[in-house]
């Protein structure tokens, strides 16, 4: 099987970051024409400067919670090349008060950390939806792909507000390619991923300990995870590449876990 995207368009939210800026990377090398959104500038240039060697790539400073900023760069997207094929919502986090210590229980929790990133993962994922989507339902044709997590098939310790987002963006995912394909026509689709237990910046302090071992919490998904080792973000990207691409075309509505097996997986 042959994956070509060569020359379609694509908004990757979220591209400054870890995730993004892998997902971004892996489109570009493979010819796809990518729009770089995110809300800081300093993250932004440096992922713009480092993949403009690689094919075509502009970066456009956006924020995902302002519909304003959204419409902005979709006119400028359109204006600079003409379609948007491929939405992929990139954008999200967490939150120091939205996350638990060991030592603290949910009233512990800061609302308004937790109201911070529910916004911020879930309307973060429903603006661009709607503003991209549009662009994609005049063309009557696109993909988009959304980001769930291992947080919405059971309930994990200390993440109550990302756990809620998430499984937020997971239903607004089946029911937005359920609206898309019954009123806007079978070429769009909207499907999402669900990783599993990557290591990054935002989860390092809660799996690694400082003399790099892992902690009592990574002792814990590695036992629940069959492959027995967290993910590599770029392990993501392959399918990326295939739900854009026509090889995918009866596929919208789900969620999919790549997560070693976790989500499978009883711990019996």
């Amino acid at each position: 099987m042959i994956i070509n995207l060569k020359d379609k368009v694509a908004v990757v939210t979220g591209g400054g970051g870890v995730l993004g800026g892998s997902i971004s990377r892996s489109l570009v090398e493979n010819g796809v024409r990518v729009a770089i959104l995110d809300i800081r500038q300093e993250q932004l240039d440096k992922r713009v400067d480092e993949l403009s060697a690689l094919g075509q790539v502009i970066g456009i400073r956006c924020d995902v919670l302002d519909i304003t900023s959204l419409e902005e760069a979709r006119a400028k997207l359109l204006s600079e090349w003409g379609q948007i094929d491929i939405l992929v919502n990139a954008a999200g986090g967490n939150l120091p008060g939205a996350t638990l210590r060991e030592d603290q229980t949910v009233f512990d929790m800061k609302v308004e950390d937790f109201n911070r990133v529910t916004d911020l993962n879930m309307n973060g994922t429903v603006y661009p939806c709607l503003v991209f989507g549009k662009a994609m339902a005049e063309s009557g044709e696109g993909s988009i792909i959304n980001i769930s997590s291992m947080a919405v098939y059971s309930a994990i310790t200390r993440v109550p507000g990302y756990s809620v987002a998430k499984s937020g963006v997971s239903i607004f995912t089946q029911w937005l390619a359920m609206e898309m394909a019954l009123k806007f026509g079978e070429k769009i689709r909207v499907n999402a991923l669900a990783p599993g237990f990557f290591i990054g910046d935002q989860n390092r302090a809660v799996l690694i300990n400082p003399d790099g071992t892992y902690t009592e919490r990574s002792r814990k998904v590695l036992a629940r995870t069959p492959m027995k080792r967290f993910g590599d973000i770029s392990e993501l990207n392959g399918l990326v590449h295939f739900l854009c691409s026509e090889h995918a075309s009866f596929i919208t509505g789900t969620i999919i876990p790549v997560d070693g097996g976790f989500s499978s997986f009883s711990g019996v």
